[in-house]
């Protein structure tokens, strides 16, 4: 079928993967047989074989000549594309073939899949299978010599399993076929962990001969994108639907972005995690040291929606995450500036107008600066401010979600030590999510309540002595209604007890007689 476009475009089956330094390995591009697959033009004239979902992201990043409508040429099936001979960048091989397999998931990357069976263990077993099964061919309409004259190419050495990590993987393993699904995740986990960092790229990898794994991979990477023998794709790293029912993309826009995996920055906020920094639990401290040890270009920026205008390119508003992160400084001299409503709409008790507070000012109160010339705020109300700030800074303790420690916690950190080193927070303390009866709470599951829906149904001490029994560390708290409503019956009764005590004619009245004895006990703390 794609005959049709000899000799009017070059077409390219786009097979993504994350591993380009394992290019020379391949041996032949894999195709879902009953995979719904298009032949896309892209913005430079050319085409590519890929799934439908993939081309929507692709247009979205530049791959088409109009932004979100992806130009299909034609459509066709995995079954059509089986045996199209390939010649396939960086594989020693004059030409590969595109052949069967049956786990593709046509939602993950294109659909078209680069096998190297040296280095994965599920490309390893498949191939064999393609090659000791007849009737497997057969039933695809897969010729001999599209398999059998291929062998594995060995591309990269490795301690534990020697230069072919997949054929080793699947013989300790014991992985019998395709089928084996469980064993094969736990043996691409091993070999691709032990390849990338403990991997030496062999002869048979041209100039990255004896480079490491973890090395070679961006250089490899850049040269085939230098070459034009790739080019770069993004999409979500799952499912995400919006709230109008739509599958999201990934677009490429205009963005600004905050480079937190700079060295010494991230040294600071290591050396604070590691160092003084209170979690109050071990894996609270973990979880931090692996994002400090993760993050790097963050997108800062939207287009639109509520937010604060970024102050050197007001086409943009400071997405979520990344506002916010140091407001604790505000809430120190809030009070001088407004009062009432949220909106700032009434002065504080400096009466101070908004347009007076300039950069000068806040260098002034924040970071002991001089006080500005032509200043229309009195240095010492100013002077008040300042000390009101360094009183109360730095933060003694934060309480947050433990989901946040991934971006908004760790972003604070890192904008502290940006701007107020020396005032860093001293501790945070974070929770789980709370549950419902065992189960996440979600108003399509008909479970939801907010602490005002249960302070009304079950009275706010009630609530207090469950929401106590629930739990507090990192582990989801689970709000039970049984704990609730026996509580209820705990309050009435004591209630009740009360009542009867109060009531009771026989209990002394009068001054109190009763004469005091000091006595010596040994200390008790309650927590």
């Amino acid at each position: 079928k794609l005959a049709e476009l000899e000799g009017k475009m070059d077409v390219y089956l786009a097979a993504a993967t994350l591993r380009p330094e394992t290019m020379f390995g391949q041996t032949n591009c894999w195709i879902l047989p009953w995979g719904e697959y298009g032949v896309w033009e892209m913005a430079d004239g050319h085409a590519i074989v890929a799934s439908e979902r993939s081309a929507l992201n692709m247009s979205y990043q530049g791959g088409s000549k109009h932004r979100g409508k992806p130009h299909k040429i034609m459509s066709i099936t995995g079954q059509e594309l089986i045996g199209v001979p390939l010649k396939a960048p960086l594989s020693p091989f004059e030409h590969t073939y595109c052949l069967p397999l049956l786990t593709i998931k046509m939602d993950k990357g294109t659909g078209v899949v680069t096998s190297v069976p040296s280095d994965s263990p599920a490309d390893y077993i498949a191939l064999l299978d393609l090659k000791n099964k007849p009737a497997l061919r057969e039933k695809y309409m897969v010729q001999d010599e599209w398999v059998l004259p291929f062998e594995c190419v060995d591309i990269i050495d490795t301690p534990t399993f020697g230069s072919r990590a997949a054929e080793a993987a699947c013989e300790q393993f014991k992985i019998k076929s395709q089928n084996d699904v469980d064993k094969l995740e736990l043996a691409k986990a091993e070999v691709y962990k032990e390849g990338f960092y403990n991997g030496i790229m062999n002869g048979n990898c041209a100039e990255y001969n004896g480079m490491k794994v973890e090395d070679a991979k961006n250089q490899v990477r850049a040269k085939m994108i230098d070459e034009g023998a790739a080019f770069l794709y993004w999409e979500p790293e799952n499912k995400v639907v919006s709230r109008s029912g739509v599958e999201c993309v990934v677009a490429l826009t205009d963005q600004w972005c905050l480079r937190y995996g700079e060295p010494t920055w991230r040294k600071q906020i290591e050396d604070h995690i590691n160092g003084p920094y209170e979690t109050f639990m071990k894996d609270t401290k973990n979880m931090f040291r692996a994002q400090a040890e993760r993050l790097t270009e963050w997108g800062a920026s939207r287009a639109y929606g509520l937010g604060t205008k970024l102050p050197f390119d007001k086409r943009f508003v400071i997405e979520s995450l990344s506002d916010s992160t140091i407001y604790m400084a505000y809430y120190t001299i809030a009070h001088y500036l407004q009062s009432g409503p949220f909106d700032g709409s009434v002065r504080g008790s400096a009466n101070i107008a908004a347009e007076d507070m300039t950069h000068a000012v806040w260098d002034f109160i924040f970071k002991n600066g001089e006080y500005p010339v032509d200043c229309k705020i009195p240095e010492e109300t100013l002077a008040e401010m300042r000390a009101e700030f360094e009183y109360w800074y730095p933060l003694d303790l934060r309480v947050s979600g433990k989901d946040l420690i991934g971006n908004h916690l760790t972003f604070s950190l890192y904008h502290h030590a940006a701007i107020f080193p020396d005032k860093m927070p001293r501790s945070v303390f974070t929770n789980g999510f709370v549950q419902m009866d065992g189960q996440k709470m979600s108003k399509s599951e008909g479970n939801f309540l907010t602490l005002e829906e249960s302070i009304e149904q079950y009275s706010a001490d009630a609530t207090r002595m469950a929401l106590a029994n629930a739990g507090d560390s990192n582990q989801f708290a689970n709000f039970e209604k049984v704990v609730v409503n026996a509580n209820i019956l705990k309050l009435f009764a004591l209630e009740e007890w009360a009542s009867t005590v109060l009531a009771d004619s026989t209990l002394r009245e009068g001054p109190e007689t009763v004469s005091y004895t000091h006595l010596t006990l040994p200390t008790k703390r309650i927590v």
